[in-house]
């Protein structure tokens, strides 16, 4: 393992963005959107994910210096296409249209269409959080669901997330996929030379695989639930939920259409859709930040199953994580990350990080 300085890891990301012809807003954007996941304690979405975007604009499949437009809009919705952009682009352009929206009439409802991947659903729906809104966010991704009753993957991991504000300091934080794990997690079981823990990934012959590589190659995840038995087609159905508000609604690719990405590197425009939605609970009954507080503190006090495992909310864990990050104020990467990383500085000719081995 190897510490950086998170200011310097978000330098050195955002060099590596600028030197393949990022402007500064676009590349501070997403770098922003790397440092946060590493911050939070999502490594999956943080470094491990930039060489994808370097890569992308490399070959010409991504224009970051393009603009996002709104193409069809009423009162509390917008249809917006990406252009082609980074994510983070088109995701702040998108949450800040869908929080007006809401400020104005209660609601804002976007769908967008020809974008990139955007890392961590969940910082977009903070983004309305942060504005005293209920935040929600969608994104379909590179088909690697398989269906329960198929070997074949035909849905991405399409993840879901909420963030409510609430009372005395507290708020609501989910962000998951709808895959057992994200593939970014069984990358870094891959990065660390470690085995997959049973319930992630299928080999090719169907069957449940805890071999990083084969689980990797197969690019087949189990849908959240595991196997048919244990409920596997609610994954599969909240999967499919996701590619109705993204892919469907926006007229962007969608399921199978959508190209492989951290497999095959694949050229191409990837056409992503997402989904951004922003409320305003103050629409609704008064009091709802403290009751949302009290649920809160309420389940953090249920007693556990194990002592030494306490009952946690939801986002407990990722502001534990910023907490301890912040306080260090280095983030933490495995060998092979911080080798790739060099490797990656050497390629683009741009200043390496400056790492802290650990001893």
């Amino acid at each position: 393992m190897g510490k950086v300085a998170t200011a310097e890891a978000y330098r050195f990301m955002t060099d590596c963005l600028k030197a393949v012809g990022a402007a500064a807003k676009a590349a501070e954007q997403q770098a922003e959107l790397l440092i946060q996941a590493d911050r939070l304690g999502h490594p999956s979405h943080g470094l491990n994910r930039l060489e994808m975007y370097i890569n992308d604009i490399l070959s010409g499949a991504c224009q970051p210096n393009n603009e996002p437009k709104i193409l069809k809009e009423s009162a509390s919705t917008a249809w917006i296409d990406a252009n082609n952009v980074l994510g983070a682009t088109v995701s702040h352009f998108a949450m800040d249209v869908a929080v007006t929206k809401a400020k104005s009439t209660g609601v804002g409802w976007v769908t967008v269409k020809g974008s990139n991947h955007n890392g961590m659903a969940g910082w977009w729906a903070q983004k309305a959080a942060d504005k005293g809104l209920i935040g929600m966010a969608f994104t379909n991704t590179s088909p690697l669901l398989a269906p329960t009753r198929s070997k074949q993957a035909a849905l991405g991991t399409n993840p879901i997330s909420v963030v409510a504000p609430a009372s005395q300091g507290e708020s609501f934080y989910l962000d998951m996929a709808t895959t057992a794990v994200a593939v970014g997690k069984i990358e870094m079981q891959r990065r660390k030379g470690q085995p997959l823990p049973s319930g992630w990934a299928q080999g090719p012959d169907g069957r449940e695989t805890t071999d990083a590589d084969l689980g990797y190659n197969t690019g087949c995840l189990m849908p959240l639930g595991g196997g048919e038995q244990t409920s596997g087609y609610k994954g599969y159905g909240l999967a499919a939920m996701v590619e109705l508000f993204c892919g469907i609604s926006s007229g962007a690719n969608y399921g199978h259409h959508v190209r492989s990405w951290s497999h095959s590197g694949e050229g191409g425009p990837a056409n992503l859709g997402h989904c951004f939605v922003a409320v305003d609970p103050e629409c609704f009954a008064p009091g709802f930040g403290d009751r949302l507080a009290e649920a809160i503190q309420h389940w953090r006090q249920l007693e556990p199953t194990d002592p030494n495992l306490p009952v946690l909310a939801p986002g407990d864990k990722e502001k534990k994580s910023a907490k301890e990050t912040d306080e260090r104020g280095t983030v933490s990467y495995v060998k092979q990350q911080i080798d790739s990383s060099a490797a990656l500085a050497e390629r683009l000719k741009v200043k390496p990080m400056d790492v802290m081995l650990d001893n």
